[in-house]
C-alpha cells in the first residue's frame, strides 16, 4: 500500500468518525439545474435489525452507471454492483437515471452547492466556497478537494455543482474544524479515472 492510500485510508476514517445524526444542509424543494435533477439518485435503507435507517445519494456519470461512497453499500442490491474503486471510497452500480450532466474542474475559491438527503428521505443542500484542491505524486489527476460549508450525514455519494449547474465532484466526507465545516469530495475527473479502471478489471462484465 502506498503511502498515499495508507494516510488516505486514515483520513477517511477521521471523516466518517465525524458523522453525526443530525440533519445538514438547507431544506431543498428540489434541483435547480434539469440534467443534475434527473442524474441525482437518492439512496435509502433499513439498517440494524430493520430498526434505524441510513440514507445517501448518488450520481450518473455515464449511461446506465451511476456512482455514490463504498461506504454506502449498505444502501444498495449488491446484485446492481458493478464494482468499487482500489484507490478511493467509490463504488459504482448499474442505475436507470439520467442522462449523465456536463462536468468541469474545481476551481479554489468558487462558490459551489452540494445535495444530499436528511433522515426524513428529504432532499437537502449546501452552499460552500472550495478551499484547496489536492494534488498527489502520481496521480494524473486531482484525488479530492475541499470546500467550507454545511453538508453532512446523507451527503454521501452526492453531487458537488459549480456555479454554472456543472458536476464537479462526489462528497465523501466532512470534518469540523474550529468553527467551520469542512467537507471532502472527489474531483470528477478522478471519479472517472477510477470508472474506467473498474471496468478493466478481468471480473468486470
Amino acid at each position: 500500500m502506498t503511502k498515499f492510500r495508507s494516510s488516505f485510508a486514515a483520513l477517511l476514517l477521521s471523516l466518517l468518525a465525524a458523522g453525526c445524526a443530525a440533519s445538514s444542509g438547507a431544506p431543498a424543494t428540489g434541483i435547480a439545474q434539469p440534467d443534475i435533477a434527473s442524474a441525482y439518485l437518492p439512496l435509502h435503507a433499513r439498517v440494524h435489525l430493520g430498526i434505524d435507517s441510513a440514507d445517501g445519494a448518488a450520481v450518473v456519470i455515464a449511461p446506465h452507471i451511476a456512482v455514490t461512497n463504498a461506504h454506502n453499500a449498505n444502501l444498495l442490491d449488491a446484485k446492481r454492483v458493478i464494482g468499487v474503486a482500489t484507490q478511493s471510497d467509490l463504488l459504482f452500480f448499474h442505475a436507470n437515471g439520467g442522462p449523465s450532466p456536463a462536468t468541469a474542474a474545481p476551481v479554489v475559491g468558487e462558490a459551489v452547492t452540494a445535495y444530499g438527503q436528511d433522515t426524513e428521505r428529504r432532499l437537502r443542500l449546501a452552499q460552500g466556497v472550495v478551499r484547496q484542491i489536492v494534488m498527489v505524486p502520481g496521480y494524473s489527476t486531482s484525488p479530492y478537494f475541499i470546500f467550507a460549508g454545511n453538508a453532512g450525514p446523507g451527503f454521501s455519494g452526492g453531487p458537488v455543482i459549480d456555479p454554472d449547474g456543472k458536476l464537479i465532484g462526489i462528497t465523501f466526507g466532512y470534518k469540523d474544524q474550529g468553527s467551520e465545516r469542512l467537507i471532502y469530495a472527489y474531483d470528477l475527473a478522478r471519479v472517472l479515472t477510477e470508472l474506467s479502471l473498474v471496468e478493466k478489471e478481468p471480473h468486470h462484465g
